[in-house]
């Protein structure tokens, strides 16, 4: 798996899985899992629905314009 989450990237992800899971968890609804898949997609800088379509957020190697 190619990273294809940039770090500005993570960092929301990470604030908005954590308000999911802290939500879900208040609310005791369907929120906490949306907030740990968001959680899990910061984690480790990888998102499927990227890949699928081609989306990267990471920055470009200084090779490559």
């Amino acid at each position: 798996m190619k990273k294809n989450v940039g770090t500005a990237d993570r960092m929301i992800r990470a604030i908005a899985g954590l308000a999911g899971i802290a939500a879900g968890i208040y609310f005791q609804s369907w929120w906490g899992a949306v907030g740990v898949v968001l959680l899990g997609t910061a984690a480790i800088g990888w998102c499927p629905p990227y890949s699928l379509l081609g989306i990267s957020s990471c920055r470009a190697p200084d090779g490559d314009h």
